[in-house]
């Protein structure tokens, strides 16, 4: 179990961590106001400064604070009419089934911000059209686009798509006329042409409405559906990576608390080891000799006793016998040659110290002749 200690330490860590969760589900919405592409901001990303240049330019814009669905199913709203959206990340190709149909029937969908490959081409460049120079800080272009507005050898930058009697058009950078390009006014008149076009092809501006989706960045009327509402704090969770990276830190946390409190079953005591006093006094003994390098006082103890267990084999008793009646007795009796017992009688009688190879050898010799009348069919009716 844990200490007193311990256990402070994990319950600051997890006042910790849940003051961490509070305070990103009650600051995530204001965060979410500022983000880029909101005509609210005057940061570098944002586009207020492009909303009060299109006021001057005598073509307002509104903001629109609800989600599309109501924008597409108001009957106050005519055709034809422009939405811009521009992404705060760059998000895939492709609309939903609602928006193609808002756009079949006569609207206008500009979304800035679309993600497209790396090309080769330098991330600054500048790009001469009818409304100026525009600027354009990005290497990422569309390669299949048929129709482009805006590009280069390397491929589209901005480029337009027909669907029915709409337009739906996309941009690679979120920031074409964003606070930063104060200075290129190009890029505000070249985004005003975008989003005004359709009126001005017939010759009627003031009736093609424009919108800013400011919903796509947190912004809600108090009369939008209050089930979308409800839905913000956890969609924009979802949307971003401090989401993912809460989840990691409550389980390494709750697995933390486990490992700290949870045992593996009961806990069991080590047996005490019994000791083998013999063998412990056989294995002390033979440190010693071979520390002493004593290989002749071996010889001379584990010859007589092995010489012993040979004649216990052969029949011939415990009483110790010389040694030519012991090779005797081994050539008669297993019919093995005497030369094979000779070289060890030999070797222990010599009582001279040896190298260890030869005594581990000499050993060795002695497993053999035992292991041999273990295994053969000597006659014990003798």
């Amino acid at each position: 179990m844990m200490n007193g200690s311990n256990r402070r330490l994990w319950l600051f860590g997890a006042i910790a961590i849940a003051a961490l969760i509070l305070l990103t589900f009650f600051a995530a919405p204001a965060n979410n106001k500022l983000s880029s592409g909101s005509t609210y901001t005057r940061a570098p990303n944002g586009y207020g400064a492009w909303y009060a240049f299109m006021d001057e330019r005598g073509t307002p814009v509104k903001r629109w604070q609800k989600p599309f669905e109501n924008l597409a199913n108001n009957g106050t709203i005519k055709t034809p009419a422009t939405l811009l959206r521009v992404n705060s990340q760059l998000s895939t190709l492709g609309i939903d089934k609602d928006e193609q149909n808002w756009v079949e029937k006569g609207n206008n969908l500009v979304i800035l911000g679309i993600r497209q490959p790396v090309t080769k081409a330098p991330f600054n460049t500048l790009h001469e059209t009818e409304m100026g120079q525009v600027k354009i800080n990005t290497a990422r272009r569309n390669l299949s686009a048929k129709q482009k507005p805006l590009g280069d050898r390397f491929g589209s930058i901005v480029w337009q798509e027909n669907i029915g009697k709409g337009h739906l058009i996309f941009a690679t950078t979120p920031d074409l006329a964003a606070n930063a390009y104060q200075d290129f006014r190009g890029n505000y008149e070249f985004l005003a042409q975008l989003v005004t076009q359709s009126g001005e092809e017939e010759n009627s501006s003031s009736s093609n409405s424009i919108w800013v989706d400011e919903y796509l960045h947190g912004y809600r009327d108090t009369d939008a559906p209050k089930r979308k509402q409800e839905q913000g704090i956890f969609s924009y969770l979802g949307k971003t990576p401090v989401f993912p990276a809460l989840i990691q830190v409550a389980i390494l946390l709750l697995v933390a608390i486990w490992a700290g409190n949870h045992r593996f079953g009961k806990p069991e005591t080590l047996p005490t080891p019994i000791v083998n006093n013999s063998e412990a006094y056989i294995q002390a003994l033979a440190a010693v000799l071979q520390k002493a390098e004593s290989s002749e006082f071996v010889l001379e103890v584990v010859g007589k006793e092995e010489q012993v267990q040979l004649q216990k084999a052969l029949f011939l008793g415990q009483e110790q016998l010389d040694s030519q009646a012991l090779v005797n007795a081994w050539v008669q009796q297993t019919g093995r040659p005497a030369a094979e017992l000779e070289s060890m009688l030999q070797m222990q009688c010599q009582k001279a110290r040896i190298r260890e190879t030869e005594l581990l050898s000499w050993l060795g010799k002695w497993q053999k002749i035992h292991r041999y009348l273990s295994s053969s069919n000597l006659n014990r009716s003798e």
